[in-house]
């Protein structure tokens, strides 16, 4: 789950990061010499809130100067959509602006803290390059960013702060307040079971202070049931429609740009199913894993999500009945088709407990669906059907 910049903002603060006075608009009415007066005098700046980076060189992030030239960008910005590279072209829509004060900025830094699933630990990213342009800093400059891993057993240890403000070019004094940063941001990561901790850019002020002038929080979903306040706050406008009505039935669900639905139980055997399509000359339209204990209202919940999308061409449907009965897949699917009125082809291979009885009710039932027992064939046939290479 992200966060939005006042949201990650908020924690930083309670973490003890220093952080530039801000003031949250979701309302041009609200933008206010009173509203705005806890941030001082001008310059401020007006921040569109979306769950994206790259916003300053989409024209989401304006320095104004006056009252007048606020509410201007608040006006231009609230309502909008904001296309960003990180976006793709139909953008996000934009609820809220941060209108925060004006930093006097003597140097941009780049700092982040991730999560290394791999090597079981954070991994901290630090670069002298902050600001705007860091991925082509990291693309045609590799040797400018430093990256440092922290195991979990080790815990965080002086020589990580170290080494970072060495490969950063921090400046003596820099150097003074810069370890108790970074403990203050591992500390902070896994306070908020964060999967990752963007601070871009970190910047010092004339007078040698640390500030976090922007930051992106990424909280695990899994541990959510645990950071109750932050899923409240969740803003669900900033997801995929498709992505949002799948997590009230619990469906693991990904939309991608193909023209084949797939539906799989097991994230393992929808990689491998995938797999296959893209193997044989077609593109997934989808990732959607209904899980081991399904029912056939949850299947039925699935297979109208993957018709949602008009690029849908064919549906695969590849179910291995372990702990769910291919009977009650079936049953999901007999449902779905007739209250839709498909008219794709639908392709469907059943395997494990239960199988025979499933491919039986899908056979009785009259309704153009082509059952398959083996997988690849499965995949081949969809493929066909959807107008691909095989």
């Amino acid at each position: 789950m992200n966060l939005h910049e006042y949201q990650a903002k908020a924690l930083l603060s309670t973490a003890g990061v220093p952080v530039a006075v801000g003031v949250l608009i979701r309302d041009v009415a609200e933008v206010t010499a009173a509203a705005l007066q806890p941030l001082g005098d001008a310059p401020w700046v007006v921040k569109a809130q979306i769950h994206a980076g790259a916003r300053g060189k989409a024209g989401g992030v304006k320095l104004v100067k006056t009252l007048e030239e606020a509410k201007a960008e608040t006006q231009r910005l609230l309502g909008s959509r904001l296309a960003t590279i990180q976006t793709g072209p139909e953008g996000l829509p934009v609820t809220s602006v941060y209108i925060e004060a004006g930093s006097a900025i003597a140097q941009e830094f780049y700092l982040s803290l991730t999560l290394d699933r791999a090597r079981k630990g954070f991994a901290f990213v630090g670069s002298a390059d902050g600001g705007m342009d860091i991925e082509e800093v990291a693309e045609h400059h590799p040797e400018r960013v430093i990256t440092v891993f922290v195991p979990f057993g080790a815990g965080l240890q002086p020589f990580v702060a170290r080494t970072l403000a060495f490969g950063m070019k921090l400046s003596a004094e820099q150097m003074k307040g810069f370890a108790d940063l970074v403990k203050r941001l591992y500390d902070m990561a896994h306070t908020c079971d964060a999967l990752m901790l963007e601070i871009n850019p970190l910047v010092c002020t004339k007078d040698d202070q640390w500030l976090a002038l922007d930051c992106k929080v990424q909280v695990d979903d899994n541990a959510l049931y645990r950071q109750k306040a932050l899923d409240e706050a969740r803003d669900w406008a900033q997801e995929d429609a498709r992505e949002v009505e799948a997590a009230k039935w619990a469906l693991n669900y990904i939309a991608l740009d193909g023209d084949i639905g797939c539906m799989v139980n097991g994230a393992g055997l929808a990689m491998a199913t995938m797999d296959l399509i893209q193997l044989h000359g077609g593109k997934p339209a989808n990732f959607l894993d209904v899980g081991g204990g399904t029912t056939p209202e949850r299947v039925a919940a699935a297979l109208k999500l993957i018709l949602s999308s008009s690029e849908v061409k064919a549906i695969l449907v590849n179910i291995f009945g372990g702990i769910v009965r291919c009977d009650l897949i079936a049953d999901g699917i007999l449902q779905a088709v007739k209250e839709v009125g498909l008219t794709l082809p639908l392709i469907v291979r059943l395997e494990g407990t239960n199988a025979d009885k499933g491919r039986e009710m899908l056979a009785a039932s009259g309704l153009n669906i082509v059952a398959e027992n083996d997988l690849e064939t499965a995949a081949k046939t969809a493929v066909r059907l959807a107008g691909g290479a095989v």
